[in-house]
């Protein structure tokens, strides 16, 4: 029984663990904390989707160790992130803003919604006042030919 609680302890707590490593760790648990929130929303620029807290990947061992140097310069938690920002872009964080460039990523979406629905709304609109098709009649021969067709 111990050793199914044991087991279920490690596996539940599997999904926390961090790759930083044990030499980044600051000694001030205040400090490390500040490192850790920034860390979560700076995104590893060689595993794409995954935070550099989260990352094994060296690069991001150098942006976690970047973080931590920054804060023991006396750098606010805005101040570090901005550095990262202006040196690797904006596309190293995890939320990225909605100021600049970025606006016309952040109303693509929406505005393609309303341009398809509004196409939408003249396609089906356009589809239920259109005139019926006249029906074709078939001629003489064809109607002889189908009932003898029909016949066999």
């Amino acid at each position: 029984m111990k050793r199914l609680i044991l087991v279920l302890a490690l596996i539940l707590s599997a999904p926390l663990a961090y790759a930083v490593q044990p030499d980044e760790i600051l000694p001030d648990p205040a400090m490390e904390q500040r490192a850790r929130d920034i860390s979560a929303g700076l995104r590893c620029l060689v595993c794409r989707n995954e935070s550099i807290d989260e990352s094994n990947a060296e690069l991001a061992r150098d942006l976690r160790l970047l973080v931590r140097e920054r804060l023991l310069e006396g750098d606010t938690n805005e101040e570090v992130v901005d550095y990262v920002v202006d040196r690797y872009g904006e596309y190293v964080l995890l939320n990225p803003t909605t100021r600049g460039s970025n606006i016309f990523l952040w109303l693509a979406g929406p505005i393609m919604a309303v341009i398809a629905l509004i196409l939408a709304f003249f396609y089906l609109r356009g589809r239920a006042t259109a005139k019926p098709a006249t029906e074709d009649r078939l001629s003489a021969d064809e109607e002889a030919r189908l009932s003898e067709i029909l016949k066999d």
